[in-house]
């Protein structure tokens, strides 16, 4: 067995460097990225909320009922009168223990003749706004009585058309789909078809060019050749821009929706499936090529009969793969006005209603997955 050959003192010095240059980087990398360790552990609690959320989709329900009722309560006191309680038959109405209050003074509300058990809020009410007092829930005799201390409020004339309000909500009769679900429903499939028709564009667009940024098929003579590296040179630029600058382009050129997330995908499906068609097209077997050339085809019979049988099957296998890209891209697209699902997941997101968003972001999920599982089995059927 040779002996191992020692290390020389340039080599081991070398290595030394390499280590050296290597952790400086990423030293360099940890500030320049500002990875901070100690926040993402102990702040971990603040996504609890969004994450919880996310987990509980809002996918059925059962309607909402509500029921309210209101007293006027001026604040502050000018000059007191007794606080007016009006209710029809059978209708709740409320009390309060003084007829108004100036900032500071503790109120006690009472409210009687309401749904029984159900919980709801109590408001005080400023012209157009509310302001929540706090949480009510009444007993099994539809009352509640709730104390609270006026909070500091800016005084204005308008706080003289102040009142207190009551309102209780619940749900009840059978489970329904959300508004949330129907409309994910919509929009995903909307996106599906997004995608298609993105890849379709791509594809016619994409083939003729393939053949035209195949070395194998150009490089016989100087024009071919510079049509080569034109060709390959235009799928490059087409790659290096996102499809999200691209959709940000078509929406301002064709508008807000679905068709500006098409024709962004579209370009940038022409791209890559270019460069995975041409790809393709020079790994196959120069034999058959060789062997039309010989019974005297030109050149276009030759890449018919001799290129196209050999590259059909990775042709719809990449095709496949680039519905499942787009698919999944089309979400993002949806986010600066291409469309698709993405769009509604924004608007949740930008609303807080993390529990609608999470019904788009299971839809996405579960299509995605679905669609990848098919892609594979289908590609592995042609290819």
């Amino acid at each position: 067995m040779p002996s191992r050959k020692p290390r020389t003192l340039l080599s081991t010095i070398g290595t030394t460097l390499v280590l050296a240059l290597a952790a400086v980087i990423y030293w360099y990398g940890w500030r320049v990225t500002k990875i901070d360790l100690k926040t993402l552990i102990l702040d971990v609690a603040d996504v609890k909320p969004i994450v919880t959320a996310l987990l509980q989709p809002r996918l059925l329900e059962r309607e909402e009922f509500s029921q309210n009722a209101r007293i006027e309560f001026p604040v502050p006191c000018v000059s007191p009168t007794p606080a007016s309680v009006t209710s029809s038959a059978g209708e709740p109405y409320l009390t309060t223990s003084q007829p108004c209050a100036n900032i500071g003074d503790t109120v006690v509300v009472e409210g009687f003749g309401f749904r029984p058990e159900t919980s709801g809020a109590l408001y005080l009410v400023i012209v157009n706004s509310r302001l929540r007092i706090d949480y009510i829930t009444t007993d099994d005799q539809g009352h509640f009585r709730e104390e609270f201390t006026l909070p500091q409020l800016r005084l204005t004339d308008q706080l003289l058309q102040s009142s207190i309000q009551a309102v209780l909500t619940w749900r009840a009769g059978p489970y329904k789909p959300t508004d949330a679900l129907r409309l994910t429903a919509e929009k995903m499939l909307e996106t599906i078809f997004l995608a298609l028709m993105a890849t379709t564009l791509g594809i016619f667009v994409a083939i003729p060019l393939s053949f035209l940024g195949a070395r194998n098929l150009m490089g016989h003579s100087a024009v071919g050749v510079m049509v080569y590296y034109i060709t390959r040179t235009f799928f490059n630029l087409l790659r290096s821009i996102e499809p999200l600058i691209m959709a940000i382009i078509f929406a301002v050129w064709v508008g807000i929706g679905p068709f500006a997330g098409v024709l962004a995908l579209a370009v940038h499906s022409i791209a890559s499936l270019g460069k995975l068609y041409s790809e393709a097209i020079e790994s196959i077997d120069a034999g058959p090529i060789e062997a039309i050339t010989a019974t005297g085809a030109n050149r276009l019979q030759t890449v018919v009969y001799a290129v196209v049988p050999q590259v059909v099957p990775q042709f719809i296998a990449f095709t496949i793969y680039r519905w499942d890209i787009n698919v999944r891209m089309s979400t993002i697209i949806g986010f600066v006005g291409g469309g698709g699902i993405g769009f509604i997941l924004q608007q949740w997101i930008n609303l807080l209603q993390y529990r609608n968003a999470a019904v788009a972001v299971w839809a996405i999920a579960i299509v995605v997955a679905t669609m990848d599982y098919a892609s594979a089995k289908v590609r592995e059927k042609i290819v």
